[in-house]
């Protein structure tokens, strides 16, 4: 095995609190992303085609998926460790943080946090063995920051069996993974619930997104749910309202937060290398004063985000997170991240709008990050509620 080495951009060297066993996981995913995955992004990023399987079940074999769970984790681990994955994964690419950040915190978070233990010990080996691909949809055409009220899809009781009926929008995965996760309003109590339901299911459709320019790899879909029927033993049985689902995104935010500053150390590190290689005016463009500015500067928004995601995961271990921390790590992380990726891609001139150097796909992919799992504005109303304890939400 490789010795373990921190990155370059890790600057005050937080990587090496990890444990041992941490630390050779992390040297195995990267020689896996390396050899397997960077080779193909550039070019699946441009024709927005989604990863080969090798890829998917390359991560299963290593252990990516199931991390967090009892029922599938490899060995005992660290939420610091688990957002060191998350910005390993995005340091090369983005749609994969995004990826796993699906399957492996909303699909089977929402199985694991919000199912029966009959439910975990049937769906959670699955997701995490790459047998099924999973999917997390909340978000709906006409409802997206507002999902805890404004759900329109609705869930009806019929006997032993649940009808579905409603749209749903922007869902990873979901036109090419096995099992999505359908959050609806029960029509009885108006409580929103969380179904387990096959894709291919009668009444299921899934229409891939097209024109998208940002994490293209990613397949995003609408999906519409007609007279969708779905067996009560495929509710999550601990779903009861939206705080149940929020629960699930408090979990996946702080991991968005460490995928943002993957993503801005991808932008970073192909720009150090370019103002080492550039030449202008008779030498490298890393020698003069106003690249170095850029790459500092750079390097101070990756430095103070990975302390801040740090200790908001030590947070979760701790078992003292709340809302209003993960929240402000994604909106801090998230914002600093588009100042990063916008001074790399500054430093390239020219060259940096074509795929040729890469450093588009960071900036393009920051945008994505900036609004899902929460936009800036939600995030800093939830912070905003915790320090004035008043509501601004409407």
């Amino acid at each position: 095995m490789s010795t373990f080495e921190p990155l370059s951009s890790d600057f005050y060297g937080y990587e090496n609190a990890l444990a041992d066993r941490e630390k050779a996981f992390i040297v195995d995913l990267r020689a896996f992303l390396e050899t397997e995955v960077r080779p193909l992004v550039d070019d699946l990023w441009s024709s927005a085609e989604f990863f080969p399987r090798s890829v998917v079940t390359g991560l299963a074999d290593l252990g990516v998926f199931g991390q967090p769970w009892e029922e599938t984790r490899r060995f005992e681990n660290s939420a610091v460790f688990r957002g060191w994955v998350a910005l390993e994964l995005a340091r090369v690419d983005a749609s994969l943080a995004t990826l796993v950040g699906v399957q492996n915190g909303l699909a089977m978070g929402a199985i694991a946090s919000a199912g029966s233990p009959e439910q975990r010990a049937e769906w959670l080996p699955r997701l995490a063995s790459a047998e099924l691909l999973g999917a997390f949809a909340l978000t709906e055409p006409l409802s997206g920051s507002d999902s805890a009220q404004g759900l329109h899809t609705v869930a009806r009781r019929d006997g032993e069996n649940w009808i579905i009926n409603g749209s749903k929008r922007w869902i990873g995965n979901a036109s090419i993974g096995d099992v999505t996760i359908v959050w609806a309003k029960d029509a009885e109590d108006g409580q929103v619930k969380g179904f387990i339901v096959p894709t291919e299911t009668p009444g299921y459709t899934a229409t891939r997104i097209e024109n998208k320019q940002s994490l293209r790899i990613v397949q995003n879909a609408d999906i519409r749910l007609v007279d969708v029927l779905v067996p009560e033993a495929n509710r999550l049985q601990g779903s009861r309202s939206f705080r149940d689902t929020a629960a699930v995104l408090r979990l996946t935010r702080t991991e968005v937060a460490w995928a943002a500053v993957g993503n801005s150390i991808g932008a970073y590190e192909a720009a150090a290398a370019y103002a080492r290689d550039r030449s202008q005016f008779g030498r490298p463009i890393g020698g003069h004063q106003l690249v170095q500015e850029l790459l500092t500067r750079s390097l101070g928004n990756i430095t103070s985000s990975i302390g801040l995601v740090t200790r908001v995961s030590q947070m979760l271990d701790e078992g003292v997170q709340r809302d209003e921390h993960s929240a402000l790590a994604k909106e801090f992380t998230t914002s600093r991240m588009r100042e990063t990726v916008a001074w790399c891609r500054e430093l390239f001139g020219g060259n940096g709008i074509v795929m040729d150097y890469g450093v588009i796909r960071y900036f393009a992919d920051a945008e994505a990050l900036y609004s899902y799992e929460g936009t800036r504005e939600m995030n800093t109303l939830i912070v905003g509620r915790a320090i004035t304890g008043l509501a601004a939400f409407v």
